[in-house]
């Protein structure tokens, strides 16, 4: 009988424990590529100064989502009352006091994630998440700009290690036109699209998929700027008493099949051939059986569709879209049936889940698993090109 040498474990004997309690050690040498740049594709940042406040006219002032610093945490609402309560003000707590989770030192961010092996990132918003379903419209989208300006800002002082991802309007066609517009003049490289859309003003459900949203659809293709899609706004539909948090993330983490399946049956990318889909923080895992899954249904129900697919589900996939992982190793084993070029490595920084301490670890998983040419992709070369700045 041949003894097997198990691969060492990405997890540490004692757990990961709160982000403030690690610290980035990578020694450089994951056996990727000489010259390889490590690329989060997946962080996050929140909001230290009351921004929103500052930038809003004098006689608006009143209406505008504040910011302030509570418990550990950086908290968005009004009125004093935090719309980021609950289990995800909890976990805010766990990691807003880093010296670089916040916008108020970019340069101590940079340093950090230098120290667990990071040069650059692409970082999602935290707590103002909130503020994608903030009721007047107008003043939404006037948040959404100065949200914008401040990602820019950082973009700017960041000397390429910083890459804001932002915000626009999806509910009205020339807002979306104005807002990518901006974005992109900003030089900002993708913006985040809520799983959930909301509701219009007459109180009825956005549905990506309807013919009715294409006027929107065809701003954003003819932007060029990529669809990014994260996890986070799906919370348990039933309450938990005991370890909330963790059955909320489990929830979280298999949220894209609806949109998924939205992009592929409703016809948006057979009427929008040059969209590209990003899906962030949801690792890879799931990709094989949701084309597994879209495949079957094809075969069962083709006769009673409305819309006839031009391609097979696998097409789109393949042209249309990638995601990210941080630690996946079922996902890497399947990674022939996802695509090495679909695939982007993330730290997630600063979150519960991420890498962050244990990135060196994670890196030299994704050399084990796929070598080292293959992982310079899906660590450095597949976000850049994702984002158009390879």
């Amino acid at each position: 009988m041949t003894a097997t040498t198990e691969a060492p474990s990405l997890y540490p004997p004692e757990g990961f424990g709160a982000p403030k309690h690690r610290k980035g050690h990578a020694t450089g040498d994951f056996g990727l590529p000489a010259g390889t740049v490590v690329f989060s594709a997946d962080n996050h940042i929140s909001v230290a100064d009351d921004i929103f406040y500052d930038r809003f006219p004098e006689d608006m002032k009143g209406a505008a989502p504040r910011i302030w610093y509570e418990n550990g945490a950086y908290m968005v609402g009004m009125n004093g009352k935090a719309w980021t309560g609950g289990d995800f003000g909890r976990v805010l707590m766990q990691y807003d006091d880093l010296a670089g989770a916040a916008t108020n030192d970019i340069e101590a961010r940079i340093r950090e994630l230098a120290e667990d092996g990071i040069e650059k990132e692409l970082a999602f918003p935290n707590a103002v998440l909130a503020l994608f379903h903030y009721p007047d419209k107008a003043l939404r989208e006037r948040v959404f700009r100065i949200y914008n300006e401040v990602m820019a800002d950082l973009q700017e002082r960041s000397n390429g290690h910083f890459y804001g991802v932002g915000l626009i309007n999806w509910w009205d066609p020339k807002g979306t036109e104005s807002t990518l517009t901006e974005l992109k003049s900003l030089g900002l490289k993708t913006f985040l699209l809520p799983l959930n859309p909301g509701k219009d003003d007459d109180g009825n459900i956005f549905d990506y998929g309807s013919t009715d949203m294409d006027a929107v659809w065809d701003v954003i293709e003819d932007s060029g700027v990529p669809v990014t899609h994260h996890i986070g706004e799906t919370p348990p539909k039933t309450p938990c008493q005991n370890n909330s948090v963790v059955v909320g993330m489990m929830v979280n983490v298999d949220s894209f099949r609806e949109q998924f399946a939205k992009y592929v049956f409703s016809g948006i990318l057979d009427r929008h051939p040059t969209l590209r889909i990003g899906w962030f923080e949801g690792g890879i895992a799931w990709v094989p059986t949701a084309l597994q899954d879209a495949e079957h249904m094809l075969a069962s129900y083709r006769h009673m569709f409305n819309h006839q697919l031009e391609h097979d589900p696998r097409y789109y996939w393949d042209n249309h879209m990638s995601a990210s992982f941080m630690v996946d190793p079922l996902g890497l084993r399947l990674i022939d049936e996802i695509g090495v070029d679909r695939v982007m490595w993330s730290s997630d920084y600063p979150h519960n889940e991420s890498t962050y301490g244990y990135s060196e670890k994670s890196l030299a998983s994704v050399v084990r698993a796929v070598g080292p040419e293959n992982a310079a992709k899906i660590v450095s070369i597949n976000v850049q090109k994702f984002l158009g700045i390879a």
